[in-house]
């Protein structure tokens, strides 16, 4: 089995949230903590932007949760730039121990289902998760320099430009969190190669790790697909969702009824950004705000949240490698 469960059923007490003004005029808008109507969020670099962005959705996240500093045990974040410079030159600004991880744009599961484990066994109390990502910091890193102006292939997606935290605990005797939703078991996915070379075509490369997730998921809890009132990707983009749903069908196992994709539903009109979004702050910026919202007033009550990764670099890039992909899923849940 690839699967934990978690017998404690660690709670998400509150989360933060902060997003750029091109994913600010999509649905996540009214939802997010803060909207920026500049991208370079007072920074004189968009890398500093970025980490600023990701420190704001740590903060808003304590603030939300009525804590302080001290009382934060753990901070698991990662990012997208090389040695995953935003989220530990953000942990500076904190007192409290960080572990940074890296799963590229899976890396809010990633870090959700590490805090959820650590909080479950009593290690901690308290855990931070996030991550984020920048358009114009991403598209340099992985693509073409923006002053180049390269046109964009119908299959590409658009960068988030936005970070999402979530604060994780342990109930406890503490009445107040049994309302909260709750994690309650994770899979951590394989790294699947399909052989896919394109640096634009995210949705092609991750979509099969991603089936695989999804199916060994339901086979290790004995579940069906329609258990979940939504299995949430991230982000896969138009093309890629489209790629997973015949992927599960292929198996015997249909969620066209309640399957979406972060990257389709980010940004206002889709066909604008081709196939939607993707970045680590994509589906960050998604659940932490907009799903969370839902599962908060009792509009959803059980979420599959699978984010996906593709595991490239402008080094394996460059040197003609393909892009494997790479999914974890996480269960929420309103259990009371």
């Amino acid at each position: 089995m690839q699967t934990i469960f978690f017998k404690n059923k660690p709670r998400i007490v509150a989360t933060g949230t902060i997003a750029g003004p091109k994913e600010c005029a999509g649905v996540v808008g009214k939802y997010v903590d803060k909207a920026l109507t500049d991208d370079m969020f007072g920074e004189s670099t968009y890398e500093k932007a970025e980490c600023k962005m990701l420190s704001y959705a740590i903060s808003q996240a304590i603030q939300n949760a009525r804590l302080e500093e001290k009382d934060v045990d753990l901070l698991i974040s990662g990012d997208l730039l090389n040695q995953i410079i935003s989220a530990s030159f953000a942990a500076r600004d904190y007192d409290f121990p960080f572990l940074g991880v890296y799963g590229a744009c899976s890396t809010m599961a990633e870090s959700l289902a590490i805090a959820a484990a650590f909080v479950n066994a009593g290690y901690y109390k308290k855990i931070i998760a996030a991550t984020g990502s920048h358009f114009s910091s991403a598209e340099r890193q992985y693509r073409y320099p923006l002053e180049l102006g390269n046109t964009r292939p119908p299959q590409a997606q658009w960068t988030v430009t936005g970070a999402g935290g979530a604060l994780i605990a342990d109930m406890g005797g503490d009445n107040d969190l049994k309302n909260a939703p709750a994690i309650t078991s994770a899979t951590f996915g394989k790294v699947v190669d399909y052989g896919i070379t394109d640096v634009n075509n995210m949705g092609a490369a991750m979509s099969p790790s991603t089936s695989l997730g999804i199916l060994q998921h339901l086979k290790d809890t004995g579940r069906n697909a329609d258990y979940y009132d939504l299995i949430v990707t991230g982000d896969l983009g138009a093309l890629g969702s489209r790629i997973l749903k015949d992927l599960t069908w292929e198996k015997g196992v249909d969620i066209t009824g309640n399957h979406v994709d972060c990257g389709e539903i980010i940004y206002k009109v889709i066909e604008k950004e081709f196939q939607g979004g993707s970045g680590a702050g994509c589906s960050a910026v998604v659940f932490n705000s907009y799903i969370m919202d839902k599962l908060k007033k009792r509009e959803l009550n059980k979420v599959l949240f699978v984010a996906t990764g593709a595991l490239l670099s402008t080094v394996s890039s460059g040197q003609g490698e393909s892009i494997p992909g790479i999914a974890h899923a996480v269960a929420i849940e309103n259990v009371e």
